[in-house]
């Protein structure tokens, strides 16, 4: 537009104009495919204290029937990276994922302080708010459409799914007896970001994976014990600084500054993630809006004021 204006025209603020101009176009911002990096730097969970304090919870599911599960509640441990196994029938209610995780988790490591999870049913009714209430748990949904929020218990999916694929070929209809050794082998692999196995992290040994007999030496004192697990956990937590630093400085090459914005700002909004209910999803508008701004949730998330039938 410069080039064209610049034929027939001229004032001192030409290109400051026409930029002013184009940018502040609604049906450019609306249809014109962004070229820039996507926005928001990455923001990495904090690095927890201790282990089984944060959780991560996801489901796999759609598998076929085995013993009468076709699901698989995933429970990670965001210190350790340990993980839980837990076969299921199906997809629970709000009150059977309560009840699982008390029963096979929390019993076992006490109750924590944080569970991430995607944003499904079971995590969002009435029955699980009570629930995390009473019990004093706080509870952090992931961003719609944006797996990397939960990707540490994504990973374990994959692997997990990996393990059992292995020996579905040979048996199918079998993979929920193969569960538990899946879980043990998730356990006791040496993790990249602690350099620990979870095994080593939570208990303080490397769990025996073959025959072994005890030697004649006497078993060490409990003071000894609890020092070499704090030696252990501050060893896991400074791996674990370093492996988080690793990834943000590896995923910030791809990404740039994320615009600021205050309460009251009007915004588009991306459409690549809306079910709009127009003719041809070729040519819909790439953003909607412009949407008002509630508030800022963090550095890179917003809460705006939509329409009720969005």
């Amino acid at each position: 537009m410069v080039h064209c204006l610049s034929g027939k025209y001229w004032w001192p603020t030409l290109a400051k104009d026409v930029r002013v101009y184009v940018s502040s176009c609604s049906v450019c911002a609306q249809c014109k495919a962004p070229r820039h990096l996507p926005r928001g730097k990455l923001q990495p969970l904090p690095v927890p204290q201790r282990p089984w304090s944060h959780l991560l919870v996801d489901f796999l599911t759609d598998l076929p029937p085995s013993q009468g599960n076709t699901t698989i509640l995933v429970v990670v441990d965001h210190f350790s990276k340990s993980c839980r196994l837990l076969p299921l029938p199906g997809l629970p209610t709000a009150l059977q994922t309560a009840e699982a995780l008390f029963t096979h988790v929390f019993r076992h490591y006490g109750v924590p302080e944080d569970i991430v999870s995607d944003r499904v049913p079971q995590f969002k009714s009435r029955v699980w708010k009570a629930f995390k209430e009473r019990l004093g748990v706080s509870v952090s949904l992931t961003s719609g459409f944006h797996p990397e929020s939960n990707g540490q218990v994504e990973r374990v999916n994959q692997d997990v799914g990996r393990f059992l694929r292995s020996y579905y070929q040979d048996r199918p209809g079998e993979w929920a007896a193969f569960v538990p050794w899946a879980e043990m082998a998730q356990n006791s692999l040496r993790h990249f970001s602690t350099n620990l196995s979870p095994f080593q992290c939570v208990l303080g040994y490397q769990s025996v994976l073959a025959p072994w007999h005890q030697s004649q030496t006497e078993a060490p004192a409990v003071d000894d014990w609890f020092r070499r697990a704090e030696e252990t956990w501050n060893a896991a937590h400074v791996h674990l600084q370093r492996a988080v630093l690793r990834q943000k400085v590896a995923a910030d090459r791809h990404r740039s500054e994320a615009p600021v914005f205050a309460p009251g700002d009007r915004v588009w909004l991306s459409a690549r993630n809306l079910p709009l209910r127009l003719p041809c999803r070729k040519l819909v508008p790439r953003f909607v809006g412009p949407f008002k701004v509630l508030r800022r949730v963090n550095e890179v998330c917003y809460r705006l004021q939509l329409p009720p039938d969005y």
